[in-house]
C-alpha cells in the first residue's frame, strides 16, 4: 500500500467511525447516511485510490477541475455530484458527467439542465439548494434559494424533462439567524424536506453537513454528508 493510500484509508476509517457514532447517538442505522467525498482541488489519482477503498460518491464544485477529472476516472463505479454554484454556460459540460446536481437554485438553471439532459438522453437528479441566510424572495451569500422559493422551484424540476427532483441541500450559513447554529440549521432543512415530500414523496434526499459538522447533520436526519478535508486533508496553500 502506498503512503497516500494508507493515509486516505486511515482518514476514511476515522470519518466512518464518526458517522457510525453519530448514527448510534441519533438512533439511526449506519446505512441511512451516505458519505460523499468532496474531491475538489485533489487529483484524479486520489479519486482512483478512494474508489479502491470503497468510496462510491464523489463531489466537485468547479467544472473546469471536475470535467477532466471525471473523464480520467470514467471507468470507475462512481456517482459524481456537482455541489458548487453553477453558471448556465457550464451546464453542457456538467451534465456530461454529473449524476446529481446539488446546487439548483433558480428557474433559468432548471431550464438549461433540462434542455441539455434531454439532448444527451441522460436523467440528472437535482437537489434544490436552500439558503437559510436568504431574505424572502432572495438568494443566499453562497447561492441557494430562500425557504419561500422551494415549492415553486421543486415543481419546475419535477416537471422538467430529463430531470428528477431528488431533495434538498444546504450549507450551514455564516450569517443570519442560523449562523453558528448548525444543528438548528439542519433541523430547519429537515422540516423543509418534510414539506417538500408532501408534494413529492420521492424527493427524500437531504444533503447537509461537512467535515466540521457532520455529527449535527446526522443528528438532524441528513441522508447524505459531504466530507472533504477530513478524508483528503488540507492542501498546502489552501488554508
Amino acid at each position: 500500500m502506498t503512503d497516500r493510500k494508507a493515509q486516505l484509508a486511515g482518514n476514511l476509517a476515522q470519518v466512518e467511525e464518526r458517522i457510525a457514532a453519530a448514527c448510534t447517538a441519533a438512533g439511526r442505522k449506519r446505512e441511512e447516511v451516505t458519505l460523499i467525498v468532496v474531491t475538489k482541488t485533489y487529483p484524479a489519482d486520489d479519486v482512483w485510490i478512494l474508489s479502491e477503498l470503497g468510496v462510491r460518491h464523489v463531489a466537485e464544485n468547479r467544472d473546469q477541475d471536475a470535467a477532466p477529472k471525471a473523464a480520467a476516472c470514467s471507468e470507475l463505479p462512481l456517482s459524481w455530484h456537482f455541489v458548487g454554484q453553477l453558471q448556465t454556460n457550464k451546464v453542457r459540460s456538467v451534465v456530461g458527467y454529473a449524476d446529481v446536481v446539488q446546487s439548483v437554485d433558480r428557474a433559468r438553471l432548471v431550464s438549461a439542465l433540462s434542455k441539455e439532459a434531454v439532448r444527451v438522453e441522460r436523467e440528472v437528479s437535482c437537489l434544490i439548494q436552500v439558503a437559510l441566510d436568504a431574505d424572502e424572495g432572495g438568494r443566499g451569500e453562497r447561492g441557494g434559494v430562500g425557504a419561500d422559493g422551494i415549492a415553486e422551484l421543486g415543481e419546475l424540476v419535477a416537471s422538467a424533462p430529463g430531470l428528477r427532483l431528488g431533495g434538498l441541500m444546504t450549507v450551514a450559513p455564516l450569517t443570519g439567524p442560523y449562523a453558528g447554529r448548525q444543528q438548528a440549521a439542519f433541523e430547519r432543512l429537515m422540516d423543509l424536506s418534510t414539506d417538500l415530500r408532501r408534494a413529492h414523496p420521492a424527493a427524500n434526499m437531504v444533503s447537509a453537513g461537512m467535515s466540521a459538522d457532520l455529527e449535527q447533520a446526522v443528528a438532524a436526519g441528513a441522508t447524505h454528508v459531504r466530507v472533504g478535508t477530513a478524508v483528503l486533508g488540507v492542501r498546502p496553500g489552501l488554508g
